[in-house]
């Protein structure tokens, strides 16, 4: 019997498919959350990578605490990377440049989020959909201390990856 949750595999490029079932998987996993967490992935949904990991490697405990530890890893360096971008670059910088897709309203809405709730934006942005990642410049334009924000950004990244985690394992011990 298959398990309709893993056409969430299915959503992903054939050549990702190939390269997560290889030897390399966890390397090219790494990558993948590098680019989700700098904000760079814009070919597969974010909110499938850890569910779809677990279809292609399995989801025993050890493979899922490994899975979530190469995410939070993963995604933390990203976000630290445009964290830095913002912090050298500035608003306008970032603004001027083609990969950095959020708009000038988008970006004002999240700096007023930043700006009212201070720091604890940072892990709750990152464990709500549509937000994950967004408190990340606000946060580097704000200067904010680099070993609070890594610390913030891993435990957001955790909740939200662990979530997604057990959403796909409740989900396939319900069905089998």
């Amino acid at each position: 019997m298959t398990v309709p949750l893993q056409n969430i595999a299915g959503q992903f490029p054939p050549w990702l498919e190939g390269l997560l079932t290889s030897e390399w998987a966890y390397v090219v996993l790494f990558g993948v959350f590098v680019l989700e967490g700098a904000m760079l992935m814009y070919f597969v949904p974010s909110e499938l990578v850890v569910p779809g990991s677990l279809v292609l490697l399995g989801h025993s405990a050890d493979r899922i605490a490994a899975i979530l530890a190469v995410a939070v890893l993963g995604a933390t360096i990203g976000q630290f990377a445009l964290f830095k971008l913002a912090e050298r670059g500035g608003r306008e910088w970032l603004l001027q440049k083609r990969w950095f897709r959020i708009s000038e309203d988008s970006l004002d809405r999240f700096d007023g989020w930043f700006d009212r709730w201070g720091p604890v934006v940072v892990p709750v942005s990152n464990s709500l959909l549509f937000t994950r990642g967004m408190l990340t410049v606000p946060a580097g334009l704000a200067e904010m201390d680099d070993r609070t924000f890594v610390a913030l950004s891993a435990v957001g990244t955790l909740c939200f990856e662990a979530a997604l985690a057990g959403l796909y394992v409740f989900g396939v011990d319900l069905l089998w």
